[in-house]
This record gives C-alpha cells, structure tokens and sequence, in this order.
C-alpha cells in the first residue's frame, strides 16, 4: 500500500508540476507529500525530480518511472472498477469541472442523487464556462459541450445536446414568425457573445451550413441570460434544449425553424489522457451516461 501511495505521491507532483502544487490538490501537508517523494527515491537509489528553489524538472529515470506509474495505477484502478462491488460506498474526494448553466440545471441534481448513495463522497465543483487546465487545477474531470479537439484528453460521450430557435409568443405576433434563415435579417438576435459578429451559423435547405447576418442588441456570455430576454420579449435566440426546455414546455417560448437549426453537439467528460481514474471518477462518469442517456429527459418534454 506504501509503494502505491508513493507512486500517486509521484505522478501527482509531476502532474502538478511542483511539490506545494501537489500538497495543495490533494489537501496535504507539503512537509508529507515531500517526505513520500524522498522516501521513494531512497528507496528507488536514485533522483527522480531534480528540485531547486525555482524549478523542479523530471530526470531521465523520473520520466521512464512516470511513464511506467501512470500505466501501472490506471491498470490497478481499471482492476478495481472491474472487481469492486458495483454497490458498495465510495469514499474520497471527486473534483469536477463543469460549464455553468448546465452543472447548476442538471448537475446538481445528478450530485444530489448520486451522493445519497455515497454519503461518505466529498464533491469540489468548479463551475464556469472556460475550459479549465484539469492536469494544473487537479480537476478528475471535467463535463464539456463542444466539438473536441483537445487530443490531450480521454473523453466519453455522455449525450446529445440540441440548440433551438426561439422567440416568445409575444414577439412573434408583433414582428412576425420567421420560416426561413433568410427572413432573420429583419429580426433581432440575442446571442452569445463568443465571436461571430451580428450572425448565427444554421442549416440551409439542402442541410449545409449558412450564416445568417442579422442586428444583435443584445449578447452576453450566459444561455439563462439570453432565455430571460427571449421570454421578456426582445428578440429571438439560438440557445440548447437544455436552458430552453422548461420555458418551451410552459408556452413561454416557441421554437421555430427547427429544420434550420443547427446539428447537434454533444456533452461530454473528460480527463487527462495519461491519469489514470479512481474508481469513483469511473463510477460517477458510468451514473452520468445512464442518467442522461441518448434522450436526455429535458428533450422529452419537447
């Protein structure tokens, strides 16, 4: 059991990238996880991270030794995840990032079941919109809606996500319901603020991307935002089901031209490609794909 925490103890600080890095994420004192790292060497005879006041880096034995402690941990976790008892109590911390709107609609309440089965499970959430560094912030994973790029990471589907045309009732009898991309020149957008200038990218009859340019007086950096305004009346707005849904389902909101509404992205979890997953980063990933599903329960109510 030493050896293992020694070899955690390692990846942590190398992942990290320093010693009071690594005390910090795992909530230890940096005089402890020091002392596992020396002890390690010791018993290895030989420098692993050369350490100065400004800089530690990796020695050539450290890299091979990291290398080989990653493979090994994550084939330790993947043999635990398959041997454990599927309903026995996790215990531990599980740091997760997740996008704001979604972790405060939908994931709180997966957590709050989730930890009613594991009470002795301690969550730290980071919620926010920017991809966060998950290897620098010692995040075990993170919940992502985007097309991913990042070949650095492990990622999981999880669900679709669908982004709706809407309007309120009431704007739509005042300025018209719009039945094709091009008749959104005359209307008004709320949208993200993430670029694009005054446009929205949509399907085109033959079901290729179009961009639509259309006047903008309202952006921000937030779906809920974006919903309210569209309930209140100012204009329409390209938000997912997942804001949308409730507001739709009441008659506050109308989606409209949804055969030009762009395809769907997806959510997804992700973690850091060479970390291996504790067993209750797996088990909590395997709840959230069963809970979500390929129909996730917001989309149902559409």
């Amino acid at each position: 059991m030493s050896r293992l925490l020694e070899m955690q103890t390692f990846v942590r600080i190398v992942e990290a990238g320093s010693i009071s890095a690594a005390a910090e994420q795992l909530d230890q004192a940096k005089s402890g996880v020091s002392r596992r790292l020396s002890d390690l060497e010791n018993r290895l005879g030989v420098r692993l991270i050369n350490r100065t006041t400004r800089r530690s880096s990796l020695t050539d034995a450290g890299r091979r030794y990291y290398e080989g402690a990653v493979k090994l941990l994550s084939d330790v976790a993947e043999l635990d995840a398959s041997t454990a008892d599927r309903e026995a109590a996790l215990d531990g911390t599980l740091r997760v990032a997740v996008p704001l709107s979604f972790g405060l609609a939908h994931l709180a309440p997966a957590i709050d079941d989730f930890l009613k089965s594991h009470p002795g499970l301690d969550v730290d959430i980071d919620f926010s919109d920017r991809q966060v560094d998950l290897v620098e912030r010692g995040v075990d994973l993170a919940i992502r809606i985007a097309q991913l790029k990042d070949s650095n990471l492990q990622a999981r589907r999880l669900c679709p996500i669908r982004l709706l045309l809407c309007a309120s009732p009431a704007y739509l009898e005042a300025h018209g319901r719009p039945e094709h991309p091009d008749d959104l020149a005359s209307h008004r957008l709320l949208r993200y603020n993430a670029g694009g200038g005054g446009s929205l990218r949509l399907r085109d009859d033959d079901g290729s991307e179009v961009t639509v340019q259309a006047s903008s007086p309202i952006t921000a950096n937030n779906g809920d935002f974006l919903r309210d305004m569209a309930m209140a009346g100012h204009g329409i707005t390209l938000i997912p089901s997942f804001i949308a849904w409730q507001a739709i389902a009441s008659g506050d909101l109308v989606e409209i031209m949804p055969e030009y509404a762009p395809g769907p992205l997806d959510a997804w979890v992700v973690y850091p490609r060479n970390r291996y997953l504790s067993q209750r980063a797996r088990r909590f990933i395997d709840y959230l794909a069963e809970k979500f599903g390929e129909r996730p329960y917001w989309d149902q109510y559409l």
